[in-house]
């Protein structure tokens, strides 16, 4: 039998809620006060994958909030809108629902897709922009046509574009492979049992699958379509926010050298650090190394290139 969404009601120290932005019904999860920072999560997982930003960034003075995206754990699962614009006024669109006309934006994997996105089509709501574990969208698409390593490391997005076969392949044996696919994408010792069982469970909500897997179809599918050339087109423009981008050395998805690649985008301060010894989930992988770097960055004033 599949989980219902109470499976993401996880306790802690942290306060869960509804919030409704566009039409759409998002879950979040928030901790301490001060600056608004919108934590924004990438795939298999859901707002848990920040549970140790959550605290640390609350205990350094901010107000940290995680959303569940669009078609993910507690938030609404409609039947489209999974493409980077859709998603992107999904996310500026919560910044103002809680209150604020700015924040800064963390993003890990498609949550970075989504960022860097934000930073484009709405400056204004993204004062600081931090990636995680992903290039710049045009960067991404052009590694993967010109560098054979980035293709044969994102191959199993190919496999996502089929129809109905892949929510089954995600979603059996318990999601038995999204557990594979966090071992498989991080460094040797992470997940333990229990966090992937938990990132497993969250996954069988139903429609999780499907929404998750319509990110990955979009991405592909619009690549020769009017509105994939629009997106493309707009996404030339420079960030103007300052960026700190981060990368683990091992991450085997998302190759280091494709996402370094991503500083032509940002006229900005931009700055590049490479965690040794972490894959695709630093902020799980190594927690204690990655919020030392994130907290330090956000509290210099006029971060360096």
């Amino acid at each position: 039998m599949a989980p219902d969404e109470s499976v993401v009601q996880i306790d802690g120290p942290w306060t869960h809620r509804a919030v409704h932005a566009g039409g759409t019904r998002f879950h979040v999860v928030e901790a301490g006060e001060g600056p608004l920072v919108l934590l924004l999560h990438g795939f298999p997982q859901f707002w848990w994958t920040w549970r140790n930003q959550l605290t640390s960034l609350a205990r350094a003075g901010f107000r940290a909030v995680a959303a569940d995206l669009r078609g993910y754990g507690g938030s609404d699962k409609p039947p489209r809108g999974y493409d980077l614009p859709t998603l992107a006024a999904d996310a500026t669109g919560l910044i103002r629902a809680l209150g604020e006309t700015g924040a800064v934006v963390v993003g890990h994997d498609w949550g970075g897709l989504l960022a860097w996105t934000m930073a484009v089509l709405d400056p204004k709501c993204v004062r600081r922009l931090v990636v995680v574990s992903a290039p710049h969208p045009l960067r991404l698409r052009n590694a993967l046509v010109t560098d054979p390593a980035q293709f044969r490391a994102g191959r199993h997005a190919l496999g996502y574009q089929l129809p109905l076969l892949p929510e089954r392949w995600l979603t059996r044996h318990d999601a038995a492979l999204v557990g594979r696919i966090l071992a498989g994408w991080s460094a040797p010792g992470w997940p333990d049992a229990e966090t992937a069982r938990t990132y497993r469970e969250a996954f069988r909500i139903p429609a999780v699958a499907h929404s998750a897997l319509e990110y990955h179809r979009w991405f592909g599918r619009s690549q020769l379509r009017p509105d994939g050339r629009r997106y493309a087109r707009v996404m030339r423009t420079e960030i103007e926010a300052p960026t700190l981008h981060l990368h683990g050395a091992l991450d085997p998805c998302v190759l280091p050298r494709t996402a370094q690649g991503s500083s032509r985008y940002v006229a900005a301060p931009y700055r590049w650090r490479l965690f040794e010894g972490a894959g695709h989930f630093p902020h799980e992988e190594i927690p204690d190394v990655f919020d030392t770097e994130l907290l330090g960055w956000l509290a210099d004033p006029e971060p360096d290139r």
